[in-house]
């Protein structure tokens, strides 16, 4: 039977429920039936499309993979009449992990015309994932037996099973995410197919988090593959939101079809559940695309990816209505935002909480933005519960056996800094979320995160940290694209934007004298990100080589010299080990204890930067270098 020139061929890029195969399955079987409907010939979902990706241990539950298998099998049954690519978890229920569990794999799975078929040579029939990711958020290897280890352990070499899958409608070279990611490996999945001329489709099944500007380098690694192997290669991906328990990824898709010059075709929206249907010639070299310009993202795609992830991280954990702490600063009337974008006004309350320290001037912007975003406000003041808790605990007097002289308890004027953020947080917030049948959020920005500059149990508390992974300056970018986009109105008070940050604790945060926060937002933004967010990241060694060579400005991308700063080494060393052993000491014991952080950017806390409470290191490097620079 002689086969088309093309093949009609849908991408799935939809809403893959993690821990939920049953509402993932039935969502496949209707894009099935509508398929079937339209005449397609090639449908195909993305990885984990019946299990979700990210599950923690829910891999070790043999009655959820159980599951996943039947669905996997109802798929099939219904795939008569065309070929269905989708993810799945695939079980050898008589072989073992490494750990004793059952052997578990991460599959696509090629359903054609009712009957799974898998590479040509492999003792199974569905494609097995290469490459497991073991950094940032992943721990592919933790569950899952891969085609490396399969091979090693059949004494096989790993071509054997790297062999194309001979469908109805093509011959098709399946790999799953990171098989395409491949230059740290030693292996290159895609280069060992390559090798088959008689592949007329590749396929890359993905579930890929958002992460920003990813795309535009996906884009770049993905057309350079579809250039060399001179074949149309499709990438499919996930929307929706999964977690690891302490960081929440957006997925938002951006699943395309590159053409075998390298050329693109996209699904129309991201952020959102689309189909992608065209017809995929089968000649080798064939362009069917127009060129395309590349996409580097900006704040819009930050605040796509946010609003998001509220959205659905609210719909997640069955959240209706919020309580926001509204200082009249930037980090809060963002946040405050952002949330009017996914919630009806009713659902939002602003709360202002002064105490004798909050001037005037950001008690009127705090009310001030909740009448320009129509929500409801009410201002409650801690002076009173504050001068309780220093009447109870100042001057209390312990007494017993072991201390025959009795022991008094003082809080000094720092200590009374912590109480208050407490008393706003612990006690107003969390009541007024619990009268109002809702949550109170995290208000926290990356910068305070990674120093510690938050108080435990106070504005450290909440149910998520919504830009827990902006810096600073990313935090005011945002608060001027809601107003001149977003909104298209001043719904942040410029005030709020142009205002000292401050947490207004104690007469030496005085916003109206210029008082406020220690952190010289510029500058300790890019020093903090190249500890956090670089691959390779800097440590306060490569910071004081720099310093001494001259290149600090250039590494860190700063906007100022370095000595507008800290004219004299000795004050710049004392900022940088203060900052560092904030970073591995106190800040790190508050970030465990911190809420859920929304990840948009290279490594968000929670267990996409891991971290050890051993408290803060410096390498005899560090030590030579500071000593000959002082002396």
């Amino acid at each position: 039977m002689k086969k088309d020139t093309h093949v009609k061929t849908r991408i799935v890029q939809f809403d893959v429920m993690p821990g939920r195969p049953r509402i993932n399955t039935d969502r496949m079987l209707k894009a099935i039936r509508d398929a079937r409907t339209d005449g397609v010939a090639l449908l195909v979902f993305p990885e984990m499309a019946i299990p979700g990706y990210l599950l923690g241990d829910l891999w070790e539950q043999q009655a959820f993979l159980r599951q996943c298998e039947a669905c996997g099998e109802e798929i099939r049954k219904a795939s008569d009449g065309l070929t269905v690519v989708f993810g799945n978890v695939a079980m050898d229920w008589l072989k073992r992990n490494e750990d004793g569990r059952v052997r578990k794999y991460n599959a696509l799975f090629v359903a054609d015309h009712g009957r799974f078929i898998g590479p040509e040579q492999s003792p199974y029939p569905f494609c097995i994932k290469a490459l497991m990711p073991n950094y940032r958020q992943f721990d592919d290897s933790r569950h899952f037996f891969d085609l490396r280890k399969l091979a090693f352990e059949r004494d096989e070499a790993i071509d054997h099973f790297l062999t194309p899958v001979n469908a109805s409608c093509a011959v098709l070279g399946c790999i799953l995410c990171e098989d395409a990611w491949d230059p740290d490996y030693a292996l290159s999945p895609l280069g060992r197919l390559s090798q088959h001329q008689d592949i007329e489709l590749f396929i890359n099944a993905s579930a890929s988090p958002f992460t920003f500007n990813k795309n535009h380098k996906r884009n770049r690694v993905f057309s350079a593959h579809a250039r060399q192997l001179r074949r149309p290669l499709i990438y499919v991906n996930h929307t929706g939101i999964q977690n690891n328990g302490k960081t929440v990824f957006t997925f938002d898709g951006a699943s395309c079809v590159y053409d075998a010059h390298g050329h693109a075709v996209r699904c129309p929206s991201a952020f959102d559940s689309q189909v992608l249907t065209l017809d995929i010639p089968r000649a080798p070299d064939t362009a069917f695309a127009p060129p395309e310009t590349p996409h580097h993202d900006g704040v819009d795609d930050l605040c796509d990816a946010l609003c998001y992830g509220i959205s659905r991280f609210l719909s997640s954990c069955g959240i209706h209505k919020v309580v926001i702490g509204a200082s009249g600063g930037i980090d809060s009337a963002v946040v405050a935002a952002l949330f009017r974008l996914v919630l009806p006004p009713e659902n939002l309350l602003l709360v202002n909480m002064p105490s004798r320290y909050n001037s005037a001037t950001t008690r009127d912007l705090a009310a001030d933005l909740a009448q320009r975003l129509d929500v409801p406000y009410v201002s409650i003041p801690i002076e009173d519960s504050v001068a309780l808790t220093h009447r109870q605990i100042d001057g209390l007097r312990l007494t017993c056996p072991s201390l025959p002289a009795g022991l008094t308890l003082r809080l000094s004027d720092f200590m009374l800094e912590n109480v208050q953020a407490r008393d706003r947080s612990s006690r107003i917030l969390a009541a007024l979320a619990a009268a109002f049948v809702g949550g109170f959020t995290c208000n926290a920005n990356k910068s305070e995160l990674t120093v510690g500059y938050s108080t435990l149990y106070g504005d450290l508390g909440g149910f998520l940290a919504p830009i827990g992974d902006l810096w600073k300056g990313d935090v005011y970018a945002l608060a001027r694209h809601l107003n001149a986009t977003t909104y298209g109105r001043e719904v942040i008070p410029e005030g709020s934007i142009t205002v000292v940050p401050s947490a207004e604790l104690s007469p030496q945060q005085d916003v109206d004298k210029g008082l406020g926060d220690p952190l010289i937002y510029p500058y300790h933004d890019r020093l903090f990100e190249s500890w956090v967010e670089w691959w390779n990241r800097a440590t306060p060694e490569d910071i004081l080589e720099w310093y001494i060579a001259g290149e600090l400005e250039q590494r860190l991308h700063l906007p100022m010299p370095i000595k507008d700063i800290f004219p004299e080494a000795k004050a710049f060393i004392a900022d940088l080990e203060r900052w560092w052993n904030q970073y591995q000491g106190i800040g790190l014991a508050k970030r465990i204890q911190a809420p859920p952080v929304l990840a948009v950017k290279r490594r968000a806390f929670g267990f996409d930067h891991r971290e050890s409470q051993m408290g803060a290191g410096y390498t005899d490097s560090y030590l030579n270098l500071k000593a000959k620079l002082l002396n």
